[in-house]
């Protein structure tokens, strides 16, 4: 690669340089990886480069991505930056048809498609696509001698990454140059103080697609630090692939830790015997002791040196370091969970809008159920209805052709997150829930519904989701889904009314006999409920609840 760029890019090529013939990513595939060097991976990327320039691509020119995680999916997303385009990267698992309305809002110069069933869905859903190829064409020709790169200034956009869309519209949000570079500096300082004193790569697993603001700046950090990045291919295959990565951390998102932590407590539930009564007596007394006290006890001490470690060793093998945790809360009790079996859980706050990160939690002084302090250069402060509002080098500038929606977001030079949320004396954040979501009963009461939401499932074993709901009604009431039965959702709803003031109770329930999911409508791309599509859909039955007094919690 010849020539030279600004920014994070400039730092990253020269890593990959500097790596030269050392893996710097790798695919689990099977029982195999597919592995490239630093070298390898530049010469993948000047391919792809000069596929770009061959298919029209011009400084500025949008380019979607679309396809699963890989290493000629970071190889192109590299190339269109380098090229001075704009990558534009969306999610393989949506409709063709949300996709197609996507790229007709960015209007890309060029679509670059994972495989044919995805290019030739897209081509039905959108008969006048612009040219539409195949990520593996992009490899196939010699790129020759390529000139200098494109220099890339720090206010020029990098990226539009589309949000999830809770209400269902998804809007493009830039991201600069300058954007990105302040953020990765950031994480991998951060990083540099959860790996203090290893040495040799960072080992790092992931599956997080990449088109999730997050996971892509992820990404980009384990190219600039030089870290072994080992991607899954096969999300059935998470547990295993885990125990042969063994990495040092990786990202995730709250529901795959609720489901692990599941996960554990049931191995150890059917080992029985011994174990079983040794891990429920210790888990019992932590979650008896006030939360920031270390207890004691001769089972947890039994627990810690028997039990614990061998639990660590089997879920995510021996050199785990922390679990970065972000996209939504986690619970504290999962969290004190993980803490409990000796692992540091590390949430991250931020929104695609702040070019993901916010907050992070620094690695030796973590408060359970909070999100770590603002990161350098980041100003944060509460607003109306405490809402967060955010200000510095990681804050977007503006929606992709939606400028009055902009102007909804960004005043006076604060960002408005839409976030409900709180600061301590020694500037930890804690996140509440969206603004939007509020439930606002006809007493006049204003109810976040998250935090009840996780209390509710906390109960509820078998529950896959819980929703509140109740906007304009006399009184609460919950949508759960899952394997649960009516007596179950009873006496779990007894258990959490009895800890809440009376205007938060819940007062009747539905089982719904269908999962919410991104298929149905329910869930955005990255999991998060669509609460107008929910109660939209279940209408009826919320109606019924405060009608006939179906499902009544005592």
């Amino acid at each position: 690669m010849t020539g030279a760029v600004s920014g994070f890019l400039q730092q990253i090529f020269a890593k990959l340089k500097e790596a030269d013939e050392t893996v710097v990513l790798r695919e689990i595939r099977g029982a195999t990886f597919a592995s490239v060097s630093g070298a390898a991976l530049l010469k993948q990327v000047d391919g792809a480069r000069y596929f770009l320039r061959v298919a029209g691509v011009r400084a500025g020119d949008r380019c979607v991505l679309v396809g699963s995680n890989g290493i000629r999916w970071v190889a192109m997303d590299l190339a269109i930056m380098a090229e001075g385009a704009i990558t534009v990267p969306l999610y393989a698992r949506q409709a063709a048809s949300e996709l197609a309305a996507t790229m007709q809002d960015c209007q890309p110069k060029l679509v670059v498609c994972g495989d044919d069933t995805l290019r030739q869905g897209i081509a039905q859903a959108w008969p006048g696509a612009p040219g539409m190829r195949l990520l593996d064409e992009a490899f196939a020709g010699s790129p020759g001698a390529l000139d200098a790169v494109a220099v890339v200034g720090e206010q020029k956009p990098v990226t539009i990454i589309y949000t999830s869309g809770t209400s269902g519209v998804a809007k493009g949000v830039v991201l600069t140059s300058g954007n990105v570079s302040h953020m990765l500096r950031c994480t991998s300082e951060r990083l540099d103080l959860l790996m203090h004193g290893v040495r040799g790569q960072d080992r790092v697993f992931h599956y997080l697609p990449f088109c999730f603001g997050g996971s892509w700046i992820l990404l980009l950090t384990c190219l600039l630090r030089g870290s072994l990045l080992t991607l899954n291919t096969d999300l059935n295959k998470l547990a295993d692939d885990l125990r042969v990565v063994e990495p040092d951390y990786f990202l995730n998102v709250p529901a795959l830790l609720e489901r692990m932590r599941r996960g554990i407590d049931d191995g150890v539930r059917q080992k029985g015997g011994f174990v079983f009564k040794i891990f429920i007596r210790a888990k019992a007394t932590w979650f008896a002791a006030p939360e920031g006290k270390n207890p004691g006890g001769v089972r947890l001490w039994l627990a810690k040196r028997l039990i614990f470690p061998t639990v660590r060793g089997q879920v995510m093998g021996s050199n785990l370091k922390a679990l970065i945790c972000g996209s939504a809360p986690l619970t504290v009790e999962t969290q004190r969970f993980y803490d409990m079996l000796g692992i540091r859980v590390l949430q991250v706050y931020g929104l695609t809008e702040t070019t993901a990160i916010c907050t992070m939690d620094h690695p030796h002084h973590v408060e359970a159920g909070r999100v770590g302090p603002a990161i350098p250069g980041v100003e944060m402060k509460l607003g109306e209805n405490d809402e967060i509002l955010v200000r510095g080098a990681n804050v977007f500038p503006g929606y992709w052709n939606r400028p009055e929606e902009t102007a909804k977001v960004l005043r006076d030079g604060w960002f408005h997150s839409g976030d409900q949320g709180e600061v301590n004396a020694e500037g930890n954040w804690k996140i509440s829930g969206r603004i939007k979501n509020l439930v606002i009963l006809s007493s006049g009461h204003n109810v976040p519904p998250e935090p009840i939401e996780d209390q509710a499932l906390q109960h509820l074993p078998g529950a896959l989701h819980a929703v509140v709901v109740g906007n304009g009604r006399g009184y609460l009431s919950l949508l759960v889904t899952g394997n649960v039965k009516a007596e179950m959702v009873r006496t779990a709803l007894d258990t959490v009314n009895s800890g809440l003031p009376h205007y938060k109770h819940l007062r009747a329930f539905h089982v719904c006999d269908e999962p919410f999911t991104m298929d149905n409508g329910m869930l955005t791309a990255n999991g998060k409920l669509r609460r107008d599509a929910i109660n939209t859909r279940w209408r009826n039955e919320i109606d019924a609840l405060y009608q006939t007094k179906v499902g009544i919690a005592s």
